[in-house]
């Protein structure tokens, strides 16, 4: 008798207040004309409809419903947007109510409470830092005085390929460009290379890992309210503690190491030399005039923000590029004679190089079409508003289907077919002068308005230059299988390869004494 009064209030608990959050959204929506969207399961809203690839499930769904589509995640109202002028509507239209991101419990443990910039709430606290990177950390002045350690660890990565390759050895190649990403920002933001193999560079490199997998774990709690505080899954819980904590620890000893150089430059009377992204930042934390105080645990959290925003994307970009290219050689051979024709074989190309390479341009905006690197774009609406029609609550997720805009067939033809000439100024398609910074809303693989991703120029330099790069400087035989390549994708927030490419890099041989000249640097 006692197990079944206890079974009695276990399902009370759990059946009220559905039926009371059931009620309430049956008189709003009698009210209101809510978007479209299939059938819902109690608890769980609609998630059991989107594994395992959520923008596929959602592109499957508005195909159905239409391009403005209502679903629930858990107990959280999203709304999806899947074509060009609804993406419109929603972010500049509307762009004063979704401004907003939504925050995870991962995401708000790794920023510190959101105090970083990517995660931040809309407000003078966000204007500040974006302001900041714009002017400072990623503006382009700051970027060309970092150009040489972007062209260093460039270096060292085609190194690395040329002593493979002359051993026929076959590398992962998103391993090898995760490494070289990594290398990058970490010395951009503290002067410390990440892509050897000393226990330091190892560590980072694994943190960077662990913490952008942490923050595309699914958590319970952080979609069905009646979780919130719950700790159902305290492994998960143990490893983002662990792994902050670590990250911590790292952040703390370098930004010791950094003061500690600091006071020694002022000694010197050598403080006016800006090194890399932290003495900017150390520098507004010291700043008794900024409009905004600046703490320690702002510019930790800016460090990971950079960090996450700056690696994986840039790297995955550049697998997904070479792989569209091992597949389809008579692009990868178009692309190969119009570097040769602009650079010659007497160096290596530079990002100097990048303007007068259209036809690379247009593989770097087709990749991106085909594997948009963050599939959905998410905002939270911080007020109710009327969109297209529909009515949109306050506190609603908006999911922007970036993977639908690029396979959409009355925007593109053939939309699965990987053609970069579409973004060629001459062709019919009229595409050609579409760019990437979020004017153009059939393609916004960095957001759009005033949350577009400030790392845009920095990203840009980073995948078109190594890109042309490998293909520059070497064949890519792929290792094993009928010489083509899996194009499979794997579950994440990103849009990672659900298989590693696995390739030997082969040195071309009117490019080895350039190469060779690499070697000797790296």
């Amino acid at each position: 008798m006692a197990s079944f009064q206890a079974y009695l209030q276990l399902v009370l608990i759990w059946a009220v207040p559905i039926i009371l959050v059931r009620a309430i959204l049956t008189r709003y929506q009698s009210k209101a004309r809510l978007p479209p969207g299939p059938p819902s399961l109690p608890l769980i809203g609609h998630f059991h409809l989107l594994p395992p690839l959520p923008h596929r499930a959602l592109h499957n769904l508005s195909a159905r419903y239409g391009p403005i589509i209502q679903l629930f995640l858990g107990s959280v109202p999203c709304v999806v947007a899947s074509t060009p002028e609804t993406a419109r509507e929603f972010l500049k239209t509307h762009e004063s109510c979704f401004s907003d991101r939504i925050v995870n419990a991962a995401v708000h443990h790794f920023s510190y409470g959101s105090k970083g910039f990517l995660f931040a709430a809309y407000g003078p606290y966000w204007k500040f830092v974006k302001k900041l990177c714009m002017s400072q950390l990623l503006g382009a002045r700051t970027l060309d005085i970092l150009h040489p350690v972007r062209r260093d660890e460039t270096m060292k990565f085609l190194g690395v390929l040329l002593r493979k390759g002359l051993a026929a050895e076959a590398i992962d190649v998103g391993h090898e460009l995760m490494t070289l990403a990594n290398g990058i920002i970490s010395r951009m933001i503290m002067s410390r290379s990440s892509s050897g193999n000393d226990d330091e560079a190892k560590e980072i490199r694994k943190l960077v890992t662990d913490t952008a997998e942490l923050a595309g774990k699914f958590n319970l709690s952080d979609f069905i309210w009646l979780l919130k505080n719950t700790n159902l899954q305290g492994r998960l819980n143990k490893r983002l503690k662990e792994t902050r904590d670590r990250f911590d620890a790292l952040l703390e000893e370098v930004i010791k190491e950094h003061e500690h150089e600091r006071r020694k430059r002022k000694e010197l009377h050598e403080d006016g030399q800006i090194r890399d992204l932290l003495d900017i930042l150390l520098d507004i934390h010291e700043d008794e005039t900024s409009e905004i105080k600046f703490s320690m645990e702002n510019i930790k959290a800016f460090v990971l923000d950079l960090f996450m925003a700056g690696t994986d994307t840039s790297a995955l970009t550049t697998e997904w590029a070479l792989a569209e290219l091992i597949n389809h050689p008579r692009v990868m051979e178009k692309a190969r004679q119009e570097i040769d024709s602009v650079v010659g074989t007497s160096r290596i190309v530079e990002e100097s190089d990048m303007v007068k390479l259209p036809y690379l341009q247009a593989i770097f905006k087709e990749t991106l079409r085909i594997h948009p690197t963050v599939p959905l774009l998410g905002r939270l609406s911080s007020d109710s508003c009327n969109v297209c029609g529909y009515e949109i609550p306050a506190k609603t997720l908006l999911l922007v289907n970036l993977w639908s805009l690029g396979r959409d067939p009355k925007l593109w033809e053939d939309p699965l077919e990987f053609r970069p000439e579409r973004f060629v100024g001459t062709e019919a398609s009229g595409k050609g002068n579409l760019d990437v910074r979020g004017q153009h809303f059939e393609l916004i693989p960095f957001g759009s308005g005033r949350r577009s991703c400030p790392g845009a120029s920095l990203a840009q330099q980073v995948v078109k230059t190594n890109l042309a790069a490998m293909i520059q400087c070497f064949e890519w035989k792929v290792n094993g299988g009928n010489g083509t390549v899996d194009m499979e994708e794997k579950p994440s927030m990103t849009l990672p390869r659900a298989h590693p490419l696995i390739c030997v890099p082969l040195p071309r041989p009117n490019l080895l004494p350039s190469i060779l000249q690499v070697m000797e640097q790296a």
